[in-house]
């Protein structure tokens, strides 16, 4: 059960379902198990679609004003709210109650509450076991991640489990796990990078820099990018508007503008492919793209030229220190970067650090298990899967 705010929780809950749904295919079940995925949220009243269509209003065309939207949910935490629920209990109750499901499995902060309500007024407290997946990295995550009614969060690393500590979960009730980072971002990609590039008409062997708006299309990435002519080396970029035709057409009119080689492109859906093609992404701190760039070895630039909500901030401080990413707090701040940037081609990728749980890059796998033990489904023969950033082989 996710939302689509932004697309780290659809992104996070696609890779747990992808690799259940590998453990399943190879690892002989016991029993015949069915996955149901679906974004709850939006869904569950007119109201909470607002809120929803309202947070990627704000991603895409006024991100400075996104702390007085984390602001409004940290104060008034509509999520745990007697008329929200009540607004959302219909929806809810009769989802919940007809699949009458093992396990829920929450990967939104706004939903956990409200699960937990629709469990015990259908009387399914003993039967439907809740779990909360945790898609923030960091210390600084919004409130509703911490929920006492579910039965086991999973954290992404140690600054997750603290926080959750802090605002009163029982810490036998976390589990630190990894962030749930799909498959296919340690997997070999389904083409080379120089397939990839020749199917954009760029150059297989110029520096290629990523600049990726996110899913919603949002940020600073146009004044980014317009820094980049400051560049001496050659260089080409690939531009992800995501989301954001008004942002497509603008990047289209200006990079015809520009010396620089562009390829811009709308939302990618295989962005496994598109990291494992490029030698540095400019993005935002969102905690899923991050991870999923970590797990790809490719080094991070991230947009702070607007402070980024709390719950990004404490990621993008963390990266940086880790050596995995370059703070852009000026626009300009872009060009030493490029301009001294080491190319994947000249040398295998330093190890990744073990601080944080950051080298868990097959976290997907530990998280799908646990669940589906948690469901009561046995494995006839559980996998074995290469952790801790060695390249990330299935053994069966």
């Amino acid at each position: 059960m996710f939302s689509d705010t932004g697309g780290g929780h659809r992104s996070a809950t696609e890779a747990i379902h992808a690799a259940m749904q590998y453990l399943l295919d190879n690892c002989k079940p016991d029993q015949t198990v069915e996955i149901y995925v679906e974004n709850i949220v939006e869904k569950s009243h007119p109201i909470n679609r607002r809120f929803v269509e309202l947070y990627n209003y704000l991603l895409r065309h006024q991100q400075q004003s996104m702390k007085y939207y984390y602001w409004f949910i940290e104060t008034f935490k509509p999520n745990d709210s007697e008329a929200g629920w009540q607004i959302t209990r219909p929806y809810l109750n009769r989802y919940v109650g007809q699949l009458a499901p093992d396990v829920v499995v929450s990967v939104h902060p706004m939903s956990n509450q409200y699960l937990a309500r629709a469990i015990k007024e259908c009387g399914l407290k003993n039967k439907s076991r809740l779990i909360t997946v945790v898609t923030d990295p960091n210390g600084d995550f919004w409130s509703g991640w911490a929920n006492k009614e579910s039965e086991l969060t999973i954290v992404p690393n140690d600054l997750a489990k603290k926080r959750l500590i802090d605002l009163g979960i029982e810490k036998n009730r976390i589990a630190i796990m990894g962030m749930p980072v799909h498959p296919d971002f340690s997997m070999p990609a389904s083409c080379t990078p120089s397939e990839f590039r020749t199917r954009l008409n760029l150059d297989i062997e110029l520096p290629t820099i990523c600049i990726n708006a996110g899913w919603a299309g949002g940020g600073n990435m146009l004044s980014i990018y317009r820094a980049l002519a400051n560049v001496r080396r050659k260089i080409q970029v690939i531009f992800l508007c995501g989301h954001n035709k008004h942002l497509y057409d603008t990047i289209k009119r200006e990079s015809a503008r520009y010396k620089i080689p562009t390829a811009v492109l709308p939302f990618h859906d295989r962005m496994s492919d598109v990291m494992a093609s490029c030698d540095l992404m400019v993005t935002k701190a969102g905690g899923l793209t991050s991870f999923e760039a970590i797990a790809r070895r490719l080094p991070l630039a991230i947009d702070m030229l607007t402070k980024p909500m709390p719950q990004e901030l404490g990621t993008a401080r963390m990266l940086v220190s880790q050596g995995l990413a370059y703070d852009i707090e000026q626009a300009d701040d872009i060009v030493p970067v490029v301009e001294n940037l080491r190319l994947r081609s000249d040398g295998e990728p330093a190890p990744l650090p073990t601080a944080h749980q950051l080298d868990h890059v097959n976290a997907s796998f530990d998280i799908a298990y646990r669940l589906l033990d948690l469901a009561g489904v046995k494995l006839q023969a559980p996998p074995t899967w290469v952790r801790s950033g060695e390249e990330a082989t299935e053994l069966l």
